[in-house]
């Protein structure tokens, strides 16, 4: 754990948030991350799109400068003499490209929550902005942080597996079995295709699904074929998507992502298939990786103990038996991107480790894999190159 490398410059780095107001979900999820180990100090917020309750929110929170709004934030941030370094943004989907492009232009630093964007034209543009740029794009595929897939990628890597042959990811959610309230009055943006983007299920919780086999295997697909639909009746807004996917080594995927699983409760759960072994990891028991190979007993790899990666020991930071979760892996995340960004400051060299945090390319990756699904799906779920 690297909590001294803010030493480096003599201070924690600045951070301004737009989104992720008091009452929301994402926006403690954020801070709290940021803070935890202690490199960040929030300094700038925008926390509404209401201009009074965005100022008096930010003042209840002890943010030194909390903003009307966005554009605000950006005048005032621009030359501020200890303007923010980094910019979090956890806005509805639509508003990701145009902030993102502002705090780019600021040199901000970025962190982002996913979906990238809503359209691949967008996404495409914000890789040339970040690429011509000096800055750091991080998007925030939170499950990444988890020690145990980075055990996970780091045994892809180094053979232990052997060649890619099938990839099972599931993402099975059972909060929106019924309609619910919210999306039969209309206050639920994530329902409003206008905002949150062209499908509810792949931009929410496929597109994680997705890049989290993605970031194990070290694959991409080339081609993909999806089923994506309403499950509930009356419901408009897309709750479930099958799908399969073809790798160029003939490897093989599948991809069982619903929201509406009656009794269900979070279920995102990954396995790879290498012609050596397997490993399995299940979200909601995130300090277990188990591996089974061909020639030996199954193990089950246990976060903190022996015989771990430099990864995945790099991402732990409590003894085991004590469990780290969500917030934690959110906070490598965080972590990930500070190093970088203070290595980038002080010209010193980065672990090639703190490299392992999603960036606006796995973004873009998302976007296209959500654009090609639904082309798919609307073609009677035939075979899209990605």
């Amino acid at each position: 754990m690297s909590v001294g490398s803010v030493s480096a410059i003599g201070r924690k780095l600045r951070l301004g948030v737009i989104g992720g107001g008091i009452g929301s979900f994402i926006g403690p999820i954020h801070r709290g991350a940021a803070t935890l180990y202690e490199q960040y100090e929030v300094v700038a917020s925008v926390l509404s799109s209401d201009a009074e309750r965005s100022k008096s929110m930010g003042k209840s929170l002890g943010i030194p400068r909390a903003y009307a709004n966005s554009d605000e934030l950006f005048k005032a941030e621009h030359d501020h003499p200890e303007k923010i370094d980094v910019l979090a943004i956890m806005t509805p989907n639509n508003s990701h490209y145009e902030l993102s492009c502002k705090a780019l232009e600021c040199g901000f630093d970025v962190l982002c929550e996913k979906p990238l964007t809503n359209t691949l034209s967008e996404a495409e543009d914000l890789v040339k902005r970040v690429s011509e740029s000096n800055n750091e794009y991080c998007v925030a595929y939170s499950y990444t942080g988890y020690p145990m897939v980075r055990q996970a990628r780091a045994m892809m890597e180094s053979g232990v597996l052997g060649e890619l042959r099938m990839v099972q990811s599931e993402y099975v959610q059972g909060h929106l079995a019924q309609l619910t309230e919210s999306e039969q009055n209309g206050t639920n943006w994530h329902m409003n295709p206008e905002i949150a983007g062209p499908s509810l299920i792949m931009g929410d919780i496929a597109t994680h699904s997705y890049h989290l086999a993605s970031y194990i295997t070290g694959q991409e697909p080339t081609s993909l074929s999806a089923d994506i639909t309403a499950i509930v009746p009356g419901r408009e807004a897309d709750d479930y998507c099958g799908i399969l996917t073809r790798y160029g080594n003939k490897a093989r995927g599948s991809f069982f992502v619903t929201q509406a699983a009656a009794g269900a409760v979070h279920g995102l759960r990954i396995r790879v298939f290498g012609s050596k072994g397997s490993i399995e990891w299940f979200q909601e028991k995130p300090d277990e990786l188990w591996h089974r190979s061909i020639e030996q007993a199954v193990q089950c790899l246990i976060r903190g103990g022996a015989g771990l990666s430099e990864a995945a020991n790099r991402a732990t930071h409590v003894a085991m038996g004590h469990p780290e979760g969500y917030i934690e892996a959110f906070a490598n995340l965080y972590q990930d991107l500070a190093d970088v960004i203070i290595a980038r400051k002080t010209g010193i060299e980065v672990d090639p480790l703190a490299r392992w945090f999603p960036t606006v390319n796995d973004g873009l990756r998302g976007v296209n894999f959500v654009e090609a699904s639904i082309k798919s799906s609307l073609d009677d779920s035939s075979w899209q190159a990605l």
